[in-house]
């Protein structure tokens, strides 16, 4: 008996391979068939012929195997194969791929993505602006992430700082007090809220529900709601305080090519890029502004053409712009604040700022939460051990969700928190203890669904 080998799945004349595959192979996800191999391969499993075996010997033992060949898919950590030099497992990752030496292709790479740090450009220093009030602005939750940026612009770095906050339904509360207490510890920062009424929060979030089965539509709402703000204020820069491995995860799920990393370095391709502005009478763009724009324009307009063609979409990004999509009246100023500053080059840059070189080469998690408790009267989650994502009540329900839908194949998304949390494993110096803790106690990378989906549900429900 021959089988279609598991993780694989036949998609017309194609063969995709839900997983991260092992070097050499790493994003080597998909197989061209014929339309006779894919007829072979549709009436799997079964006993073939040699004629069968020679059409599709180039699959045998790969893509095509005997039983006793056949991959095991755990379903929990206890069952898992762990990476012997990270936390990464085939749980976590459903279809992690391992080499001879039981490493993961994360831990494999790890040299050569080194220098892979950031999508947007990376700054060290904000000059003070003459045109505006504030010198940058930051996207703030309470979150921790957030909250260390907040602590590091306003009191390390001495900036005028503008916080955003979207104030959305399922904020947890120990964010919630720790925004309250920031507004007291930061005298140079002024803070602001939008919400979005409650009809049309609801339309979105059941349109994203029915793609995603999931509501998180952070940060890109966020984008959606303040960027005419920025626009208006004549903000020059704004962040949005990602942690590396939050950046890095974006390579591994195949959503950010190595271009993309050196993109706003590269002279040529900016030259290249301003000349077209120039010569459609639009001012040339600055380090960042780019960024900025394609950001924008794709949460307004959808993908453009050269990303479709590319291969680089985001299932996620993709659902939560057609979901943003069912209230054309949320668009209206957000649209028109894009074809204003793209005309007058009025336009924030788009920046990052590397955690790990502020914090002296490690961006560590217990550190700075420490950190942010003495300086900044930052609430922890009510465990104190979890770290990864603190600001949302229901923040488990994309983890979970994600992890379902990707354990049984119906979406192409590694989840998010999957790869930052075993990237974060060997770079953010916690102990094996603490990582496998919260990996298993505090996300949601489960197979049963788990009491936050309830909470979520029930907001849909009205």
């Amino acid at each position: 008996m021959y089988y279609i080998q598991n993780r694989w799945r036949l998609e017309g004349k194609n063969l995709h391979y839900y997983g991260l595959r092992t070097v050499p192979n790493l994003f080597k996800n998909d197989v061209s068939v014929s339309k006779k191999q894919a007829e072979i391969l549709s009436s799997l499993p079964r006993h073939l012929e040699a004629d069968e075996l020679l059409i599709i010997k180039k699959l045998v033992g790969m893509q095509v195997v005997t039983e006793d060949e056949l991959k095991h898919i755990p379903n929990s950590f206890a069952q898992a194969v762990f990476c012997k030099n990270c936390c990464a497992n085939d749980f976590l990752i459903p279809g992690l791929e391992f080499d001879d030496k039981g490493l993961c292709p994360l831990c494999q790479t790890e040299a050569d993505v080194k220098e892979l740090r950031s999508i947007v450009p990376i700054v060290d220093d904000i000059p003070r602006s003459k045109k505006s009030r504030f010198d940058i602005a930051l996207f703030y939750t309470g979150g921790k992430d957030s909250t260390y940026m907040l602590y590091y612009l306003s009191k390390v770095k001495g900036l005028r700082v503008l916080a955003l906050t979207w104030e959305i339904p399922f904020m947890s509360e120990c964010a919630k007090m720790s925004i309250a207490n920031a507004k007291k510890a930061f005298k140079n920062v002024e803070f602001i809220t939008r919400t979005v009424n409650q009809t049309d929060l609801s339309t979105i979030y059941k349109k994203l529900y029915s793609l995603s089965e999931n509501t998180c539509a952070c940060p890109s709402l966020a984008y959606v709601l303040f960027y005419p703000e920025l626009v208006a204020n004549n903000v020059p820069y704004f962040s949005a305080g990602n942690e590396p491995v939050q950046m890095l995860g974006l390579y591994y799920n195949h959503l950010a090519p190595k271009l993309a990393y050196s993109f706003s370095a590269n002279r040529i391709l900016s030259i290249l890029m301003n000349i077209g502005r120039i010569i459609t009478l639009h001012p040339p763009l600055k380090k960042g502004q780019f960024q900025t724009l394609m950001t924008m324009k794709q949460l307004a307009y959808g993908d453009n053409l050269i990303k479709k063609i590319s291969g680089y979409e985001s299932e996620l990004v993709s659902n939560i712009v057609n979901s943003i999509h069912t209230v054309p009246e949320l668009l209206k100023p957000f649209r028109k604040s894009i074809k204003q500053s793209s005309r007058t080059g009025n336009i924030p840059s788009f920046v990052h700022f590397d955690l790990d070189k502020i914090n002296g080469g490690v961006y560590d998690w217990n550190k700075v939460k420490t950190i942010l408790v003495n300086e900044c009267g930052w609430v922890p989650p009510d465990d104190e051990n979890k770290a990864l994502h603190t600001s949302c009540k229901i923040e488990r329900c994309k983890d979970h969700t994600q992890f379902v839908r990707f354990y049984h194949c119906k979406s192409k998304m590694i989840p998010f928190s999957s790869l930052e949390f075993s990237l974060a494993s060997r770079r953010c110096e916690r102990t094996r203890e603490e990582t496998l803790y919260e990996m298993e106690h505090l996300l949601g990378f489960s197979l049963e669904e788990i009491p936050e989906c309830a909470i979520m549900r029930s907001f849909l429900e009205g």
